[in-house]
């Protein structure tokens, strides 16, 4: 599943290519994929005539914010939010390009151009919230995230805080989404191998110390995959089809049976709550 550094990605690209033109049509090909409204067809009517301002990510999720825009003024015409999941990419085409199996949703830009919604295992999901409405009360897992890693209200003393009492391991605690937000299988293995913490770790037997290193150590591995365009261990693509290159440099993740890039001993790979977790034996004792 793209995570954060993933998802970013994909926002400064659309930043790059979508913004400030209008939204002339579209085409569903997978109702279930409009989360809402419920109708295809309302969501389609309620896109076309505006235009992306500027596109916002919050944890995993992408919300861009539409105006409708006449000669004299502008007026917020609500959001169009997009969750990945899984398997979902979001790719800026030429309408002549040949439509990929596995297309759900196309959204139409003038000079044909075309924002394709392309998503394999289905489970990813577009709203368009009204701007009467906050994006929270439509798009509800909003509601339940934690704090943006990036963000003041994150740091090591809100983690201190808020891992002292929690019994269970580490690395399942950092897959919270209400802990913070945009962290998942990848950056958890990452971060919890350059903090030399053991994912099993319960999270209540943590010094202030060990926490204080998982913090910085957070923040480095998703700088770094942002700079490196995130990791393509198979379905993610930025918004022009290019791979990320984050899977080359990284410590642990996907590296099982690989010799640790510190000391040269074996990365292993447990199951943790239906979930891999990947760790050196010697630099996480």
């Amino acid at each position: 599943m793209p995570e954060l550094p993933e998802v970013e990605t994909v926002r400064q690209g659309l930043n790059q290519v979508t913004l400030n033109q209008t939204i002339q049509g579209g085409d569903v090909l997978l109702d279930r994929t409009i989360a809402h409204p419920f109708s295809s067809a309302d969501f389609l009517a309620a896109l076309t005539g505006t235009a992306i301002v500027q596109w916002h990510r919050r944890g995993k999720y992408l919300l861009a914010a539409l105006e409708t825009i006449d000669q004299d003024s502008s007026q917020s015409a609500g959001w169009l939010g997009v969750h990945l999941r899984m398997t979902g990419q979001l790719l800026w085409m030429q309408q002549n390009e040949p439509l990929q199996k596995h297309c759900r949703v196309r959204l139409f830009f003038p000079n044909q151009r075309e924002l394709r919604f392309v998503d394999q295992r289905t489970f990813g999901q577009m709203w368009w919230v009204p701007p009467d409405r906050l994006p929270e009360s439509i798009m509800t897992g909003l509601a339940q995230l934690g704090p943006e890693p990036f963000s003041d209200e994150f740091s090591a003393a809100y983690l201190v805080e808020k891992l002292r009492d929690r019994q269970r391991p580490i690395k399942n605690a950092l897959l919270d989404q209400a802990l913070v937000a945009g962290i998942g299988n990848i950056y958890a293995d990452e971060a919890l191998f350059l903090s030399g913490i053991r994912p099993q770790t319960l999270s209540s037997k943590l010094t202030p110390q060990q926490i204080d290193r998982l913090y910085h150590a957070i923040l480095k591995v998703l700088q770094d995959s942002i700079d490196a365009r995130g990791t393509t261990f198979s379905d993610f693509r930025d918004v022009s089809g290019i791979n990320g290159n984050y899977g080359g440099i990284a410590w642990v993740y996907d590296r099982k049976g690989e010799p640790c890039r510190e000391c040269g001993r074996s990365i292993e790979r447990i199951k943790m709550a239906g979930r891999s977790a990947h760790f050196c034996p010697v630099c996480q004792p």
